[in-house]
């Protein structure tokens, strides 16, 4: 399966079509299925999203379908986790290309921000169309959440403040990332997120 280094566009959520060449085999069934439900439920929810639009869109039969993922509900949770690892990646290589510090996390999100892709986080939507009825929607989302807390924890000086002024960066960043979703720009979100960030570090 590929990873974020395969990809052609600079942020996470640009679109993965496959494209097989001499040096990259061929996706599988169960790859060419994740892949297609990962841009179809990023794109336009998870509750908007057929399993029969999935099969035609990712070109298999539909018994090859269930027999990768029994139901939609196993699809949904692979779609997460594999949104996770992918997210992670990407959002750890922009915090060192950025200088790996406090000052990184701004100009990382700018990034994802800016993308014609961005639809806000995957979590989150996710959470808010099916965390009543699917529990495992909400693990993998709270899992998701603590790792980028940790990675945020990772820019910021050694203190007994650490872990704390991480979740309320990681907090704050989830605002910023609901707001980039709704304004016509990310500009007004960005700002707010690097007065915060810049408080804190103040404040300290």
């Amino acid at each position: 399966m590929r990873i974020l280094g395969d990809v052609d566009r600079p942020v996470y959520n640009a679109c993965m079509q496959p494209s097989p060449s001499p040096v990259t085999p061929a996706p599988s069934p169960r790859e060419r299925i994740l892949l297609t439900a990962h841009d179809l439920f990023y794109r336009e929810g998870i509750r908007a999203t057929g399993i029969d639009r999935v099969i035609a869109e990712s070109g298999v039969a539909k018994v090859t379908f269930y027999r990768q993922f029994p139901s939609k509900n196993d699809l949904i949770c692979e779609f997460l986790e594999y949104r996770h690892l992918q997210w992670m990646a990407w959002f750890s290589d922009a915090l060192a290309r950025h200088g790996g510090g406090p000052d990184a996390l701004c100009p990382a999100l700018a990034e994802w921000f800016a993308d014609v892709h961005f639809r806000g986080c995957a979590f989150i939507n996710s959470v808010a169309e099916l965390g009543g009825t699917l529990p495992a929607v909400v693990e993998i989302t709270r899992r998701h959440k603590q790792d980028m807390a940790d990675a945020i924890a990772g820019l910021l000086p050694a203190s007994r403040h650490n872990k704390q002024d991480a979740l309320d960066l990681a907090l704050a960043v989830d605002g910023a990332i609901t707001r980039a979703q709704m304004d016509e720009t990310p500009d007004a979100a960005l700002a707010s997120l690097k007065r915060i960030q810049k408080s804190l570090q103040r404040g300290r």
